[in-house]
């Protein structure tokens, strides 16, 4: 469980409620389903009609993901890179075929059989800087829902918010419900705005930082198994490697 996306929805969603009844607001006054309603079923139909459905679906995946604690673990392929170093450095590349099948990692498997068979480092990068990208703009798209959502929610809101004017306007006879029916119309500005800012445009940054992430992880194992096929030194490859963790400490 990713405790900062927790956290932050408690304190952001907690602190409003608080500030409300503080100023002598009830909680109550808030709870309109009428206005939920407008707003989330507005929002999502803008979503529906500006997106694929493939997108919606991974999308919500990488909600439920951003839940989770999004942990690379860097240290196992930087370890199974430098082992097949030292191997290519002491033999050649083509000592390094047995070894295939006991790798962890399925992207480096699939680099160093490049570089046992002589292609061209170059277009080896080419081809998996190309799948990566590849990868990394279809997360990208479908996180690009919950942006979207966060720009249609404020204003599916504010439609709310006039729909209850509007009401209210209809009903001037009865002074009685003016002020309830106001109070009430804006709740759905409150919901639009609250839900953009405190849940969607926040899950969407969040998705975007853990997809960046997961490219960087790959082109750290891309950028090592190359350099396996150069031939140099274990300790060097170590050091390059290692600007690519985030604590950039060396490995014990």
């Amino acid at each position: 469980m990713d405790r900062s996306t927790i956290f932050g929805l408690i304190i952001g969603i907690g602190g409003i409620l608080l500030g409300n009844f503080i100023e002598g607001g009830h909680i109550a006054s808030l709870l309109q389903g009428t206005a939920f309603l407008i707003v989330m079923a507005g929002t999502l139909g803008a979503v529906l009609v500006s997106n694929r459905t493939r997108d919606i679906k991974l999308g919500y995946k990488l909600f439920l993901n951003s839940f989770k604690e999004q942990k690379l673990n860097f240290e196992m392929p930087i370890s199974e890179i430098l082992d097949c170093a030292r191997l290519a450095k002491k033999e050649s590349p083509l000592a390094l075929e047995p070894k295939l099948n006991q790798l962890r990692s399925p992207m480096l498997k699939e680099i160093l059989k490049n570089v046992i068979d002589g292609v061209d480092p170059k277009l080896t990068r080419q081809i998996f800087e190309n799948i990566i990208e590849k990868e990394e703009q279809k997360l990208l798209q479908a996180g690009k829902i919950w942006i979207d959502a966060g720009g249609f929610s404020p204003t599916i809101g504010i439609i709310g918010a006039v729909l209850g004017l509007i009401h209210v306007m209809g009903n001037l006879s009865d002074t009685s419900k003016l002020g309830m029916g106001i109070a009430v119309a804006f709740v759905a500005t409150i919901y639009g705005v609250g839900f953009a800012n405190l849940i969607f445009l926040p899950i969407g940054n969040k998705i975007k930082k853990n997809v960046f992430e997961i490219s960087k992880h790959k082109l750290m194992i891309l950028d090592g198994a190359l350099l396996v096929g150069t031939g140099l030194n274990a300790q060097l490859i170590e050091q390059k490697l290692i600007s690519y963790t985030s604590n950039n400490e060396r490995r014990v």
